[in-house]
């Protein structure tokens, strides 16, 4: 896998999904209930049962400026943390596919005035902040305001032996400390045309973010409610979740207003596909084969 940029246009808005990395999780984790031979079929495992995951972030060109929607794991871990879940990512302590993918937009740090966070797990949160020549911890995006919901902070900072993997609090305790971090309470517009909505299950307080272009052009960054297309399945629901049948729920609300709205689905962890469109062929929701990628205009290779 090598890191990339997919660009295309909802409305108003100019879109880029920026593959923010690779990582290799535990199929059978990452499939919960569905028999391996059925997940197989649409995704393959290696020597330890790990599949093939990406990283991808957000990036919304707003006239109020840069909207980024999640950092991947950023530069801070280590290589045992990089061996056991596969971690592609140019960092290590030095640029990030992230910063990369950026600068090859004409972009840096310095530019993104908002970093929503869907939920604070070391794999969507892990690039908001970056370790100095000093060794101290400091917010990526100097400019930005960082933006996730309260109950979210609330749950990552009080863990228990089920959820303490997923939380690193050197990702968000230096941007709190620094005033940066606005914490929600629900549903509400971030900028104008960028919403987040309550899409909990995963963790009880995750939120997935709308895209608003106008003339009814939507694109939704579902976030790990549906973390690949092979996740379109009512059913098909990550054993990570610590409430699936709320995941549940959340999946046959959005999926269904994102077929009879056609909105553009942005799949963060799927290595495939950056985006596409759903339907329900009467029985599930799948991806739209013929409709799959074919928005992008842009694809950039190494950088």
């Amino acid at each position: 896998m090598h890191p990339h940029v997919r660009s295309t246009t909802v409305g108003r808005f100019r879109l880029h999904a920026i593959q923010a990395g690779g990582q290799r999780l535990d199929g059978g984790a990452m499939f919960g209930v569905v028999p391996k031979p059925l997940w197989e079929r649409r995704v393959s495992a290696d020597e330890r049962n790990r599949i093939q995951l990406g990283m991808r972030c957000l990036l919304v060109e707003h006239d109020d400026g840069l909207v980024l929607v999640d950092t991947g794991l950023g530069n801070k871990e280590g290589a045992k943390f990089h061996d056991i879940y596969g971690i592609e990512n140019a960092g290590g302590g030095g640029r990030t596919w992230l910063e990369s993918s950026l600068a090859s937009l004409g972009f840096g740090v310095d530019d993104v005035r908002w970093v929503v966070n869907t939920h604070l797990h070391f794999d969507h949160a892990g690039g908001n902040t970056w370790v100095d020549d000093a060794g101290s911890v400091r917010a990526t995006f100097p400019r930005a305001r960082y933006v996730v919901q309260r109950g979210e902070h609330a749950f990552a900072t009080a863990t228990n032996e089920r959820t303490a993997a997923s939380y690193f609090p050197h990702n968000w305790e230096p941007i709190l400390a620094g005033g940066q971090f606005d914490l929600l309470d629900g549903e509400q517009d971030v900028v104008p045309g960028i919403r987040v909505i309550a899409s909990g299950g995963h963790v009880p307080y995750h939120q997935s973010v709308l895209v608003d272009g106008g003339g009814g052009e939507v694109a939704c960054f579902l976030g790990d409610v549906c973390p690949t297309a092979s996740h379109l399945p009512l059913p098909w629901i990550m054993g990570y979740d610590v409430e699936p049948l709320v995941t549940l729920e959340s999946k046959r609300r959005l999926l269904a207003r994102a077929v009879a709205e056609r909105w553009l689905l942005i799949f963060e962890h799927d290595a495939a596909h950056a985006w596409g469109y759903a339907r329900h062929d009467g029985k599930s929701y799948q991806l739209d084969e013929f409709t799959a990628d074919e928005v992008t205009d842009v694809a950039l290779g190494n950088s």
